[in-house]
């Protein structure tokens, strides 16, 4: 059974997921500061000081209005739009990053294929096939 599993954790589907899920929160933490503390303080000082972070509606009378979100959390039951607009802005960032990436990628595949495409070697292998059927 150990075997088995040495088997199976070091296939290198494993081994790839498992460096993915890594460089995937990495990448993650760096976009959540990349939104946090760049992209939202700068929509913030466009719109006049907006902090999308402590927008919230309170659902209960104890939650004081005009707290930070985290203290009125604390107070009670609210709800945090202004988390969840930065939240949705992360997504769509990590969304957008990782389109680009694929598709770079993609582009250097197709590259890759064309440029391992020589039309000359196909055309020479083809008159090679052909001599040799027309001797058989």
């Amino acid at each position: 059974m150990l075997e088995e599993f040495k088997k199976f954790a070091l296939r290198g589907n494993v081994v790839d997921l498992a460096v993915g899920v890594v460089i995937g929160a990495a990448f993650g933490a760096i976009v959540t500061s990349l939104v946090q503390d760049v992209i939202m303080p700068t929509v913030g000082a466009i719109t006049g000081g907006l902090d999308f972070s402590n927008y919230y509606l309170p659902l209960s009378s104890k939650v004081q209005t005009g707290l930070a979100y985290a203290e009125a959390k604390k107070q009670g039951a609210v709800i945090g739009y202004g988390q969840f607009v930065t939240v949705a802005l992360n997504f769509v960032i990590v969304a957008f990053v990782l389109f680009l990436v694929i598709r770079g990628m993609n582009q250097l595949v197709r590259r890759e294929e064309v440029a391992k495409e020589d039309p000359a070697d196909v055309k020479i292998l083809t008159e090679i096939r052909d001599l040799l059927a027309a001797r058989r």
